[in-house]
């Protein structure tokens, strides 16, 4: 198996944070923007965009995060909270995850980077508060990403403990303004790093994609007032990662292949579904993907579905930081597998 090397590739990306929490949420609304706060929001809203700024603008920052359970309208397990980055000592720090030590996380060791996104690992062991003697703790990992230019940022924490799809969270933030296009198309390109974690059995991997979006800033036409842009995407060359850093995406294809009798020879490519009113005024961008393959039949048939959500940042919307969240049911491994993944993509 081909194994990724630890290098620290993101350290120039990283060093543009400064120290303290790059992720900033407006605790006045705790859920989706309604276009009016009035502090009570406690899911996304009928838009669909995730919890976090409660009344963007193309002039603000914009800060989302995935929400919980206990949110209306917003399933998920996002209970991290107090993200943030500490550029002196380059280490990650959570706080509301049980048994990730004193949620602070190292730079990982047998993976540091996934591309040019950084890595971190809770601590494998925590002390007894009586005798010191070491206390297990669950497998957590952080995967944190930052633009060139530093105003766009993403964090993921899963871990692989629990039954179920167990704790953690994503964020994602643009940290400037954004002014869009009138007319016309662009076209972006970048990188995509995640973590899958099983519902149904235990265990944690990392993934990696490759990226291109596309954005028709002419059409469609909205029904009523604001943008009503059209936004395309495909995640392709994908690989899964054990957290030793080995390559197991073979191993991966080939359970499932064995299991449901395909003859799969890749990660299914995942593509964004194509409709109006994907890109908003402010610059955020929410739809559905899916990816599919054909079975011995020559029927398409759908291999994962989920959903994606970012936004649009700089004077001439230049770059695009968002999250997707796919979920697979072949797979024999579990019940079901989620793959969380933030990625960057830039028009140049």
């Amino acid at each position: 198996m081909n194994k990724i090397t630890g290098a620290f590739i993101a350290a120039l990306a990283l060093s543009a944070c400064g120290n303290g929490n790059p992720f900033t949420e407006d605790t006045a609304d705790n859920g989706g923007d309604t276009g009016t706060d009035t502090g009570t929001d406690t899911g996304i809203d009928g838009d669909g965009r995730p919890p976090g700024t409660p009344s963007p603008t193309a002039d603000t920052s914009i800060f989302r995060r995935e929400g919980t359970s206990t949110e209306d309208a917003y399933i998920g397990n996002g209970y991290a909270t107090e993200i943030s980055y500490d550029s002196n000592n380059d280490t990650f720090s959570v706080d509301n995850l049980a048994f990730d030590g004193d949620g602070t996380y190292a730079r990982g060791t047998a993976v540091s980077s996934l591309g040019p996104f950084a890595v971190y690992e809770a601590d494998a062991q925590y002390s007894d508060i009586t005798d010191n003697e070491p206390i297990n703790q669950f497998t957590h990992r952080a995967i944190y990403g930052v633009s060139t230019s530093g105003n766009s940022k993403f964090a993921i924490v899963r871990t692989g403990a629990y039954a179920g799809y167990g704790f953690g969270g994503f964020v994602y933030q643009r940290d400037n303004s954004v002014t869009l296009p009138s007319s016309g198309q662009a076209q972006y390109n970048g990188s995509l790093a995640g973590l899958r974690d099983y519902n149904g059995a235990a265990g944690l991997e990392y993934t990696t994609a490759d990226v291109q979006i596309a954005i028709d800033f002419d059409d469609f036409n909205p029904a009523t007032g604001g943008r009503g842009d059209a936004v395309r995407g495909s995640l392709t060359n994908r690989t899964i990662y054990d957290t030793d850093g080995n390559d197991i995406t073979n191993d991966v294809i080939n359970r499932i292949n064995v299991d449901k009798n395909l003859t799969l020879s890749s990660i299914p490519v995942a593509v964004f579904d194509v409709g109006p009113n994907n890109l908003d005024d402010n610059g955020e961008i929410i739809g559905t993907l899916q990816s599919t393959y054909v079975d011995a039949n020559g029927t398409a048939q759908t291999y994962e579905t989920g959903n994606y959500y970012a936004v649009v940042s700089g004077d001439n919307a230049e770059e695009i930081v968002g999250v997707v969240v796919l979920e697979n049911s072949l797979d024999p491994a579990a019940n079901s597998v989620r793959e969380t993944g933030g990625f960057i993509v830039y028009n140049n």
